[in-house]
């Protein structure tokens, strides 16, 4: 490690063996069984020789040694979110291609959060970010899996198809979610009775129209599921993707759609 003394040295590589790829001013502090503005300042330095990369305000990756400049890209974007905007879990378009919804490639993650973040759209080292936000009790139907020793939330199938309801932006648009929406119908990850237990727990009404609708088209053998969806319907006209242009209201569902999406 040039450029650092023996101590820097030997605190250094102390704080890169006791985190998990990040490291944070609170981390360091433990390790080094330092105040957390000394460790601040030490960390600062460090990164401003190059052996730390700063994401946020107290929030560091460590620089591959190989590397010719601090700032790299970062190794995984999930792991990052995780430590931004916790609580939070992984969702959308990002989920579904985790769970083999999609073969598109987005470069964009989505993340779900109960902070309340000024800006929806941010860019950390390149990578993209998109933010929506949460109430507390929308933290269900999520399950951590491993990115190399950290572990991060991200919706499970079925949360991530009624996410995708709810939002269809957080499919892509329309066309993309109502394609991962008949992957999941025809995957080993179906599972309506869940999807409909979620929807009761999220309580939008206009998932269930959507829902009811969509189950007509491509799952029309499943009567009794659409039939549940239609004893749940609100009151008042939803649309089946708040941002398109509808002009057919499909009466039994209450349900505004585009004249494309009204045929066959």
């Amino acid at each position: 490690m040039t450029g650092l003394g023996k101590a820097d040295r030997e605190r250094l590589s102390a704080v890169l063996r006791g985190t998990k790829g990040t490291v944070t001013v609170a981390e360091a502090s433990a390790i080094l069984e330092m105040p957390a503005s000394g460790t601040a300042k030490l960390l600062a330095r460090w990164a401003k020789k190059g052996w730390l990369s700063r994401i946020r305000r107290g929030l560091y990756i460590s620089v591959p040694l190989e590397s010719r400049t601090a700032d790299v890209p970062l190794e995984d974007a999930w792991v990052i979110a995780d430590k931004l905007y916790n609580p939070c879990y992984i969702g959308g378009w990002s989920a579904a291609e985790y769970w083999d919804l999609t073969e598109q490639i987005f470069r964009t993650v989505i993340v779900l959060t109960t902070q309340r973040p000024r800006e929806r759209k941010q860019t950390i080292k390149g990578t993209e970010f998109l933010l929506r936000s949460v109430s507390d009790k929308a933290m269900f139907g999520l399950k951590s899996v491993w990115r190399g020793r950290e572990k991060v939330n991200v919706s499970d199938p079925t949360r991530t198809v009624l996410d995708m309801l709810n939002d269809p932006q957080l499919g892509g648009g329309l066309r993309s979610t109502i394609d991962m929406f008949r992957n999941y119908l025809n995957s080993d990850k179906r599972d309506l009775g869940l999807l409909i237990e979620y929807a009761d727990q999220l309580g939008n009404g206009a998932v269930f129209k959507r829902l009811g609708f969509l189950l007509e088209k491509y799952a029309e053998n499943d009567q009794s599921v659409i039939e549940q969806c239609r004893k749940k319907l609100t009151t008042g006209n939803a649309k089946l993707d708040p941002t398109l242009e509808t002009e057919k209201l499909i009466t039994r569902w209450r349900l505004w759609v585009p004249e494309r999406w009204a045929k066959g």
